[in-house]
């Protein structure tokens, strides 16, 4: 898909889209066409509506978006364009963007058609449409727009990207294929990249995160990745889960296990925003660290009832193998902050069903020592529909993790709380970071949605980091 800045010329059998403000639509349709009339009854211009008709050699839509749409209204709204009507496009589709749309308008329907375009059918011998050769002009006046194409080309590509890390198979999208894709990524925006296998995991003490990896044939990757800007007002250091299959280890999952591909939505969440933030160059120093294992079951998995090691000299006692996402990451905040010592430390996860038992599928569970950063997250996410919400982790519920024969333990044994004590598990291993945020995204990074017939990733937090770091800190 290639976008264009008011094309020149117009192709025969190309599609032509309006869109169009309901509080807008008279004057906007009697400048567009003014031989034409159409009752409200027809097109209203409400969000969600839209009508098609041809018009000489080409065909034209009238796409309705309400009065005052937020971005994720916008960017939805675009990617049902190819999704549900890509049998209407031939070569070319055209935007013909009203005066009033702003660059962040403009931003968030480039975005969503594109998105319209991707298909997780990466296995089919028949495809259903394929728009790589698809051109899109773009018709605005102002030459700002410009930027906002630019922009929306670097953000697509990176949540494409974050879809398709999710929605891969785990025989495919393995620990060692993540540690391929960050050095691919290294290579193509001339970014610093480590990854640790198993000999170099354990010479760093990294020994939590290797306890996790034992039970599987699949070698254990810790990645690194950093990106170095000669103006950078901060350094963030962000950490993804990156389990590639959950079974649940030896405390093995009893139903919905089909979907534990999905477990490293973090570790998309956060290479797809690296890729994003270096591709545009934003003037950040930013620290990515990615534990990938795959927690499986064999003779040599990690056992309930172990006490392991970890990195920041803590003993854990498992209590649940199944709560491995937060020994993992325990590694990696750990790391990341005696190592880089951030100013930021952030951390994405799909870590508790309990997340999703309190906000359900709309919303992110977010956890902070640093009511600021908190406030930031939540507006930075907000703006672009990428909500989350804190919960509390006071001291009283780290009680709860109080083990009697190591430091602490990785499960409370209880049905309450789940999400809160998971995190202040990990708040255990920041070493105090004054500036710490974890994000439990267990019901937002992968779901059910309208441009599917099964559950796919929603490359959420993508878009929340980029507005944070570009806009908030």
């Amino acid at each position: 898909m290639k976008f264009q800045f008011q094309p020149k010329k117009i192709n025969q059998e190309s599609l032509i889209v309006f869109p169009v403000f309901e509080n807008q639509r008279e004057e906007f349709l009697k400048e567009k066409f003014p031989n034409l009339t159409f009752p409200s009854t027809l097109f209203s211009g409400k969000k969600d509506t839209t009508y098609t008709f041809p018009s000489e050699e080409n065909l034209i839509m009238l796409l309705g978006l309400g009065e005052d749409p937020s971005y994720k209204e916008i960017e939805v709204a675009f990617r049902r364009i190819l999704s549900k009507n890509g049998d209407m496009v031939k070569e070319q589709v055209i935007l013909d963007f009203p005066d009033s749309f702003t660059t962040s308008q403009i931003e968030a329907a480039l975005v969503g058609l594109g998105l319209g375009s991707y298909q997780a059918d990466f296995f089919k011998k028949t495809k259903k449409n394929d728009f790589q050769k698809l051109k899109v002009g773009i018709n605005h006046p102002s030459p700002e727009s410009k930027k906002a194409i630019h922009r929306a080309e670097k953000i697509l590509a990176a949540k494409i990207e974050a879809f398709r890390m999710v929605d891969l198979p785990p025989n495919i999208l393995t620990p060692e294929y993540l540690a391929d894709w960050a050095k691919e990524l290294a290579k193509s925006q001339e970014l610093k990249v480590q990854v640790f296998d198993t000999k170099k995991a354990k010479k760093e003490g990294l020994e939590a995160f290797l306890a996790v990896a034992r039970g599987s044939v699949k070698e254990p990757r810790f990645i690194i990745l950093e990106y170095r800007h000669p103006d950078a007002f901060k350094h963030v250091g962000l950490v993804g889960k990156g389990v590639t299959f959950d079974t649940g280890g030896l405390n093995i999952k009893t139903q919905g296990m089909h979907y534990m591909k999905s477990d490293m939505g973090g570790a998309a969440a956060v290479l797809a925003a690296t890729q994003v933030i270096a591709s545009l160059k934003l003037p950040v120093n930013l620290t990515t660290v990615v534990p990938a294992v795959e927690n499986a079951v064999d003779q040599h998995a990690y056992l309930p009832s172990e006490v392991i090691g970890s990195h920041s000299g803590k003993s854990i006692e498992i209590v649940d193998t199944d709560a491995e996402g937060r020994l993992i990451l325990a590694d990696g905040l750990s790391y990341l902050n005696q190592k880089y010592k951030p100013d930021h430390l952030i951390d994405f996860a799909t870590l508790t069903g309990s997340a999703v038992g309190t906000f359900g599928y709309e919303c992110a569970a977010l956890f902070s020592n640093d009511d600021k950063l908190s406030e930031q997250i939540q507006q930075a996410g907000m703006a672009i529909g990428e909500k989350s919400w804190p919960l509390p982790i006071w001291k009283e519920y780290a009680k709860e993790m109080d083990s009697e024969i190591a430091d602490i333990r990785n499960y409370h044994g209880k049905p309450i709380a789940g999400a809160i004590t998971a995190a202040t598990f990990l708040q255990a291993f920041t070493n105090d970071h004054p500036s710490w945020a974890h994000l439990d995204v267990a019901g937002v990074a992968f779901g059910d949605s309208e441009f599917s017939k099964s559950k796919t990733g929603t490359a959420f937090g993508v878009g929340l980091l980029l507005n944070l770091i570009e806009n908030h800190l």
